[in-house]
């Protein structure tokens, strides 16, 4: 294989783009200068979003013509039409896991794991994050290495990496080891861990119901926030996962949503079912959330507080699996705690329990729920009530499937 090419930001955004569209619209490819235009200036899946003119992409066309990495053909449809097709997957030698992950890494840069596999999707089928660290590790290993990984810097779960095929952006100097392991909660296994939260909710359900059973009373954003998705659901059907003593999905069925709420806790949803007789509870896990029996999707699925006890590793798939069975147009609501830490409790409403609380980065959640297909994403942070005697900061991410 001859030297790596060097590509500026140009050059890697106009064969990002060539790379992409020759796997998800093949019918379509090679692409016209046009329609080249449009895949380089696509408002998703891009980072930086930019805004070239017909010129500017088919002079930095002509310049990769010119090294070996486009070749332009002519497309005889009626009249005699140029297109674009991309030679640098053949210059590379890439592989096709090889080459979903770097066209992903060519247009939006430096990315974690968990990030590409979510992100690669339509490109390959990854079949978990490990599959794609080792892939990286491949790239990597390479006697001219097409990748690399980065230190982890302040505030950041995962080690991210990047491709070698430019000038390397200034990188913050590497720190010698992160404040937390958010990933330790999964120390002895994802199972483990499962079986603590449910035995842990068990032993609170009643006090914890006791307590929180009123809470929306005292909670104005948040209820704003619920009456948006009954707005918006306008009596379809509505899911919460991890809905607990029931309070939340009752508030949402109350005014007029078709509501059910799903909990990971036995005992939770048998108090949700008593203190909330005429409304719909079951007991499931919102990692393998079905369709709504009624309709062939939900129009909003809530994750009301029930990611924070998941790993960040954990939460491409767990937000991809909430996301499969929303409608066209639904919405995806999560309330989780932000921060840098893990917090482990002992004691929770008088009950010895042994939980793990993450408090998760706004920005790493943001992406992922972005790189689950959501489009129109919001999120809202707001700092501790402490007349509630809350310790942390809250964040909602709200954000919907394409129409």
């Amino acid at each position: 294989m001859s030297e790596l090419p060097v590509l500026d930001a140009e050059d890697q955004r106009v064969l990002g783009s060539l790379m992409e569209k020759q796997t998800t619209v093949p019918a379509s490819y090679p692409l016209t200068a046009n329609a080249l235009r449009t895949a380089c200036n696509q408002t998703s899946n891009r980072e930086p979003v930019v805004d070239y003119d017909q010129g500017t992409v088919e002079r930095i066309a002509r310049s990769l013509k010119d090294r070996g990495l486009v070749r332009i053909v002519w497309v005889d449809t009626g009249r005699r039409t140029l297109k674009y097709h991309q030679t640098l997957d053949e210059r590379l030698e890439l592989e096709a896991d090889e080459r979903a992950l770097l066209t992903v890494l060519l247009l939006r840069g430096e990315q974690a794991p968990g990030e590409l596999r979510t992100r690669t999707e339509r490109l390959h089928g990854f079949a978990d994050r490990a599959e794609v660290e080792a892939c990286l590790r491949r790239m990597a290993g390479r006697p001219e290495p097409l990748v690399r990984e980065l230190e982890r810097r302040p505030g950041q779960q995962d080690h991210r990496w990047i491709h070698l095929l430019g000038p390397l952006p200034e990188l913050a100097a590497p720190i010698a080891a992160e404040a937390v392991d958010r990933d330790a909660v999964l120390a002895d296994g994802a199972d483990a861990r499962d079986a603590r939260v449910r035995s842990s909710y068990d032993a609170v359900a009643t006090s914890y119901a006791d307590e929180l059973l009123d809470e929306l009373n005292k909670l104005p954003f948040e209820t704003w926030l619920l009456d948006r998705v009954i707005a918006h659901a306008a009596g379809l059907p509505v899911v919460e996962v991890g809905s607990g003593p029931g309070h939340v999905t009752a508030y949402l069925a109350d005014h007029d949503a078709d509501a059910t709420g799903i909990d990971l806790s036995p005992a939770m949803v048998d108090e949700a079912r008593r203190r909330f007789p005429d409304r719909n509870f079951q007991v499931g896990d919102l990692r393998r959330l079905g369709r709504p029996p009624t309709s062939p999707g939900w129009a909003a699925v809530l994750a009301w507080y029930s990611l924070i006890h998941l790993a960040p590793s954990e939460l491409p798939d767990a937000v991809a699996a909430l996301v499969r069975p929303l409608d066209p147009g639904g919405w995806l609501v999560l309330g989780l705690h932000a921060g840098a830490e893990v917090r482990h409790v002992e004691e929770f409403f008088g009950h010895e329990v042994d939980l793990d609380f993450v408090l998760h980065d706004p920005a790493y959640v943001v992406g992922v729920v972005e790189a689950a297909g959501l489009v129109d994403v919001e999120w809202y942070l707001r700092g501790p009530i402490t007349a509630r005697q809350e310790t942390t900061q809250r964040l909602y991410v709200v954000g919907r499937t394409a129409s």
